[in-house]
């Protein structure tokens, strides 16, 4: 994996996640937060946990003063998600090839010990995100609400189609 890479998957993170936040508005308040059986037991439960665990890792693997605002509703995720997402992405702008291969020594919730290669908890937070967003997917088709489109594929083929600067 490259710093290339990384930048390129992290900013693909926060652009799916913003069109799934577009989406979500779409959804009557009593409804975000209902009960479905589904991940985090509603669409804002679930929201709200991709947002938790991104913070949670940046705190890690970033700046460890990071507050972790937990059991957020949707506005303040309108607000705060996309802040944490310009820090990865200037933390990542500053990255090289090398920095991939630092191992980042952590606390998991439980309070246990974790060590993991930076480039691994990258994809680790990238991927996190992606199961998570095709579950509120899920939830917002069960709702009425059509999904974006957050492949990845479609991500490349805005950047393809962005004029250049």
């Amino acid at each position: 994996m490259t710093a290339h890479e990384v930048r390129t998957h992290i900013r693909y993170s926060g652009w799916a996640s913003r069109k799934l936040l577009d989406a979500a508005r779409e959804v009557p308040p009593e409804e975000m937060a209902r009960a479905n059986g589904i991940s985090h037991g509603s669409l804002l439960g679930t929201l709200a946990h991709i947002y938790e665990a991104d913070t949670i890792w940046y705190i890690r693997t970033v700046d460890a003063s990071e507050p972790l605002l937990q059991g957020a509703d949707l506005a303040a995720l309108e607000e705060r998600w996309p802040a944490l997402q310009r820090k990865w992405e200037a933390w990542a702008e500053g990255l090289a090839d090398q920095d991939l291969e630092r191992v980042v020594d952590y606390k998991m919730m439980n309070g246990t010990p974790g060590s993991t290669p930076l480039s691994q908890i990258v994809l680790h937070v990238v991927n996190h995100a992606t199961l998570h967003r095709g579950q509120a997917m899920g939830m917002l088709r069960q709702m009425g609400v059509p999904p974006p489109h957050t492949d990845l594929i479609y991500y490349y083929r805005d950047l393809a189609a962005a004029p250049t600067r």
